[in-house]
């Protein structure tokens, strides 16, 4: 049996419809006959899509104990033991309760396909794994539950279900999509019609490119050749000279006609090694692509105009933008040029000649060298002028024992040896030398250039063709070898340039370093200025004494007016200094790339400084005012000799006093503590402490009846700061207690899992979504509907920042049945804590 077909419905953002549509298919696919079951379906409320599952089987679920909850998941072996037809499995990519078969329902789903059941699914485009980034930057909300991109992409059909942002606005006002008390919050984060806009775009683009996947796949399976101008794509062949900036803003602006215009620039190398190009002029188009929207691309081949239409045809190109040919006139002799060949050649494409300032100004045509060394190429030049006398001489000594066919081989062998040595030239007056030889000395008449035979006439032809020949070859294949040695090891160096930015900020040094072993230089130095004319900068360098002028350096080579890498040690040849060029632009890409970095750092740094700054005078002006206005009000009254104030009175007054202050004492505590975070001056005082020791102290200023404890004498010791893990503890017990329910209590348990001791506070009250979660952790935030004056927002913000100062991790989830659950881990005395221990990894499962 086959596997199944995976069919998805994909949306933008929850609640534009993608679990009704995929109801709805089950219900066509069943009125046809087809043997449908719903393996797992999540209605979150809504009357219409639980009325969509009239009619359909549903397979129960199966329950998962964790923590002392029970939950429910999807039954994967009842699903693949009923063996439908189809099965419909709502939400990819959920990620399963912990003891669950599987850590993600996208696995349970590859299961069931793999016994050939066909499964439809459903996925927002938030979840996808590539595009994760993208959404927390859109949203600042960050995506707990992904699914890898290549599972979606595997699917047989991808459908979207597609609805405009005012639209689904209005069904979440009319309560269609989530609870009355989630939507006026919701409305006001999450699904902001700027986000819903942008995430509508995503999904778009996203299946746009499925879809062109698909067709892609289905012309190379029907050996379709013919261009199909679904969209325009405009591919621009470029050479690395200087009218490629010119070549590429043309095309960008004929892509830019039309909706939906894509930019492909291609560079088309020889594969006998390096080519004219400047590696600095390459690096500039590629930026200038990227900057435009397009794409750069790098392809191998002989003949560049065929190279340039295979390239085209195979990305469905509809148009290419070529520029007029640099060469001369007398310089078509050599062929009509690739503008013409490929115009001539390009069937259905269309092919644009852009005019330049550098159009006939001629190009250099490089005679190539030969690969030989200079040692070498010297004594095949001694061989070819003495060889042939030496070898004349012990011939004629030898006449009497050797034949013309003798002779002719043995002045052929050495002119093979002489074309070993040292090549063409070499071996070419070897074979000249030679010819006046055997015709002098040995083809009759002798000791005249006549030849009387014209057989011997013949073989003297053949043997200069030959040895000619002879030497072409080994000339060629020694050529061949250098260019094949120079490209392994430029090979080598350029893919060590492509991962180099990925080295984060010790890139520069280590590719300096590269640079300097490569060439055998004894310094490297990367040197910049602030103005095009003022005194240079060295902002990099390895090897000892590295000069601070490009003009001291025995080889610099300029990046821009700004910048420029600076060897000292040797000269280098011409040919090294192409490569050298790639390796001077990718240095400047590391320090341009470092130095945005640490500009963005900055301006975080002082964004953040600026939002604190502005939050704190805020709560100074507000928060702040709101207690001290009470107390002076109760003060004043006291103090006042026009009222005559009963004991009962009095004492009211002294209690709103006292409790005013000790408002004032917890925010401005809370303030200091936030302080001390955002400075890095926290230094907890490690030590063992007992939960049941410090947890009594933290619920102090809470209610009595408001808190159950339920913390195990026998519970392991946790490696912190008492003073720091008390105040944590506080901060969120009263939060805690703030949103709980007056007639419920909030409860405190702890307990030790493996090496670390996990303490959870568990209220009642109206929990919060998903989004929200970290929203609640930041600095001067109140959830929901908190009134102001119930605090400046900073108690879970100094939680966590202590719970992590202690090595710990606080993180909030859902309560089963309604509420929020602090969960603090910490770890037990003696134990091990890193960055990727369980502890300190957020869970997410619904």
């Amino acid at each position: 049996m086959g596997r199944g077909k995976l069919r998805i419905y994909l949306g933008a953002a929850p609640g534009v419809g993608k679990t009704f549509a995929m109801l709805g298919e089950g219900q066509r696919r069943r009125s046809r006959g087809a043997d449908v079951v719903v393996g797992l379906i999540e209605c979150h409320g809504r009357p219409r899509t639980e009325e969509m599952l009239d009619g359909l089987e549903v397979v129960p679920r199966q329950y998962v104990e964790h923590r002392g909850s029970t939950f429910t998941e999807m039954d994967v072996d009842a699903v693949i033991a009923r063996r439908p037809k189809i099965a419909l499995i709502d939400e990819l990519a959920h990620t399963n309760v912990p003891g669950s078969r599987n850590a993600k329902r996208w696995q349970d789903i590859d299961e069931i396909l793999d016994a050939g059941i066909d499964v439809i699914s459903t996925v927002n485009i938030q979840h996808l794994e590539s595009l994760n980034d993208v959404v927390e930057s859109i949203t600042g909300v960050p995506q707990r539950e992904t699914v890898p991109d290549a599972v979606v992409r595997r699917a047989s059909q991808i459908e979207l279900v597609d609805m405009s942002p005012e639209a689904l606005r209005r069904r979440m006002a009319h309560g269609n999509v989530y609870a009355p008390e989630k939507v006026d919050a919701a409305l006001s984060n999450y699904f902001r019609v700027g986000n819903l806009t942008a995430l509508r775009e995503l999904a778009l683009l996203w299946v746009a490119d499925r879809v062109d996947e698909y067709l892609q796949l289905y012309r190379a399976e029907h050996d379709i050749d013919a261009t199909w101008p679904a969209r325009e794509r405009i591919v621009v062949g470029l050479t690395g000279g200087p009218e490629g900036g010119t070549l590429i803003r043309r095309a960008a602006r004929i892509a830019t006609r039309g909706s939906g215009g894509e930019l492909l620039a291609v560079y088309v190398s020889k594969s006998d090694g390096l080519t004219g190009a400047s590696p600095q002029a390459l690096a500039q188009q590629r930026a200038l692509v990227e900057s435009l929207g397009g794409s750069f691309h790098s392809v191998i081949g002989e003949d560049v105009p065929t190279a340039l239409l295979d390239f085209s045809r195979g990305v469905n190109a509809t148009q290419i933008v070529l520029g007029g040919s640099r060469r001369k006139p007398w310089q078509y002799i050599l062929g009509p040029g690739v503008g013409a060949t490929v115009a001539a050649r390009s069937g259905d494409i269309d092919v644009h000649i852009v005019t330049h300032e550098h159009v006939g100004v001629g190009r250099t045509v490089k005679v190539p060298r030969s690969g030989l060394g200079r040692k070498r190429l010297m004594v095949s030049w001694l061989v070819a002028l003495i060889g042939p006398v030496l070898l004349t001489v012990i011939m004629v000594d030898n006449r009497e024992h050797l034949a013309l066919p003798t002779e002719m081989l043995l002045y052929l062998l050495l002119t093979v040896g002489s074309a070993l040595l040292g090549g063409l030239w070499a071996s070419t007056l070897t074979a000249v030398v030679s010819s006046f030889m055997l015709n002098y000395y040995f083809t009759p008449p002798l000791h005249t250039l006549t030849i009387r035979d014209p057989e011997n006439m013949f073989a003297l032809v053949v043997f200069v063709i030959v040895a000619l020949s002879v030497a072409t070859v080994v000339d060629i294949s020694a050529r061949r070898t250098h260019q094949a040695a120079r490209s392994q090891s430029e090979s080598e160096t350029l893919s060590f340039l492509a991962g180099s930015v990925l080295r984060g900020e010790q890139a520069l040094p280590a590719l300096l370093e590269r640079v300097r072993e490569a060439f055998g230089m004894e310094s490297v130095a990367m040197l910049q200025r602030v103005e095009q004319h003022g005194p240079w900068a060295c902002v990099g360098s390895v090897g000892p004494h590295p000069v601070r002028r490009p003009e001291d350096a025995d080889v610099d080579v300029p990046v821009s007016d700004t910048m420029a890498l600076a060897l000292s040690g040797r000269m280098l040849p011409a040919e090294d200094r192409r490569v050298l060029g790639a390796f001077a632009a990718q240095a400047a890409v590391v320090l341009e790339r470092r130095q945005l970095v640490a500009e963005a750092a900055e301006a975080r740094r002082l964004a953040e400084g600026n939002r604190i700054r502005t939050a704190l005078l805020a709560a100074v002006s507000h928060d702040l005012r709101t207690p001290l206005a009470a107390i002076k009000a109760s003060v004043s009254s006291l103090r006042s000799e026009d009222v005559s104030w009963s004991p009962e009175d009095e004492a009211e007054l002294l209690e709103a006093i006292e409790q005013g202050a000790d408002r004032l004492d917890g925010l401005i505590g809370n303030l200091l503590d936030m302080s001390r975070l955002q400075t890095g001056t926290v230094t907890p005082l490690f030590r063992d402490v007992a939960l049941d020791e410090v947890v009594p102290g933290a619920v102090i200023g809470v209610p009595e009846t408001s808190v159950v404890l339920d913390i195990p004498e026998s519970l392991p010791t946790v490696w912190a700061d008492p003073g720091l893990l008390e105040r944590v503890l506080a901060n969120v017990i009263e939060n805690a207690v703030k949103h709980n329910p007056k007639d419920r209590r909030v409860h405190v348990k702890a307990d030790a899992l493996r090496d670390r001791v996990e303490l959870r506070v568990i209220d009642r009250g109206r929990g919060v979504p998903d989004e929200a979660k970290e929203r609640i952790f930041a600095p001067f935030q109140r959830y929901g509907d908190a009134p102001a004056g119930n605090g400046v927002g900073l108690g879970l913000a100094v939680a966590r920042g202590f719970a992590e100062a202690l090595g710990g991790s606080l993180v909030a989830e859902d309560t089963p049945g309604g509420g929020l659950t602090m969960t603090l881990t910490m770890r037990m005395s003696g134990a091990r804590f890193s960055p990727d221990h369980p502890a300190a990894a957020s869970r997410s499962f619904d």
